[in-house]
Formats: structure tokens, sequence, C-alpha cells
């Protein structure tokens, strides 16, 4: 017998959790399915589209966070650029573009094995810590599809920390 051998039983679905939180902070979302979740935020730079999708078999929330920002053709290999650039400098998640839609999104997951059930605590993080790397790195997508910038010059604008509000 392995470890693998054992087999806790989930005591309710995780998107139940996510629903939960969704309604608690009075978010717009909709149950795709039982094991799917999208839910919409509104941040500062634009809209966020956040999926969460339970995969029983991985034993994982994934979380998919898109944003209203469409890349043409003829930025695609700047934007992978910027995004590699980005991906080194996160801890959690990272940037993909998902080329079929020319859409850019942050992903990351919670892994729940062996049973594990989430909490409103972990939820929230793992949705909080996606609006932030969204809103942080929103305006450097920005000057790279529609202002025509290089990847390095436009991370660099967003690097920068400020003090105090104008």
């Amino acid at each position: 017998m392995t470890l693998t051998d054992f087999h806790d039983e989930r005591q309710s679905n995780p998107v139940d959790v996510i629903e939960q939180i969704a309604a608690l902070h009075d978010w717009s979302f909709e149950r795709t399915g039982e094991d799917e979740i999208t839910v919409a935020i509104t941040g500062g730079w634009c809209d966020y589209h956040v999926s969460f999708s339970w995969m029983e078999e991985r034993e994982a929330v994934h979380l998919a966070c898109a944003f209203e920002l469409k890349v043409p053709a003829t930025r695609e290999l700047e934007v992978m650029r910027l995004i590699s650039a980005i991906n080194e400098q996160m801890w959690i998640g990272h940037f993909d573009l998902w080329e079929s839609e020319g859409v850019v999104m942050y992903r990351q997951v919670l892994l729940l094995s062996g049973g594990v059930e989430p909490t409103a605590a972990q939820v929230e993080r793992l949705l909080l810590t996606a609006v932030e790397a969204c809103e942080r790195y929103f305006q450097s997508f920005q000057f790279v599809v529609w202002a025509g910038k290089g990847a390095p010059e436009a991370l660099q604008t967003v690097l920068f920390e400020t003090a105090g509000q104008a």
C-alpha cells in the first residue's frame, strides 16, 4: 500500500465555498457547472472575470483571471516578452497569454490534497492575490498593446512605488 492509496472523502464541493464568498461580498457570479464558477470583480483599471474550476482528479481549485485587453497578433511576441519578465517578479501565480482568444490571464491553483476543505480565508486570499497582480501589471500590458512600447520599458513604468496620493 502506498500513500496515494488513501483517499479521504470530501465533505463538500470547494466551489460551494467560492460561491458563498462571492455572495458575501456581493460580487456578480455565475455557476457554470457543478465544478465551475465565474466571478466578476470591478478593479481600479478594469473589470476582472475570475473563473474557478474544481479539478477533483488533481484535488485542486484552478483560478484564471482575465481582463478586457485584446492582444492583436502583431503585438503577441512583445506581450510574451512582457509576461516572461513579469513572471520573473512573481512569487505566487503567473500570467499567460491565451493565444486562441488573444487574452492575457493570471493563473494560480489551490491544492486541497487528502480531502482538505478550503477555508474562506484561503479563497479570499487566492482571489485577492489574482486581482492585486492584475491591477499591478495591467498598465504595462496596455503600454505594450496600445502604445507600442517594448516589454522592458512597459515593465519599468509599473515597477516603481509611489507614496501618497495626488
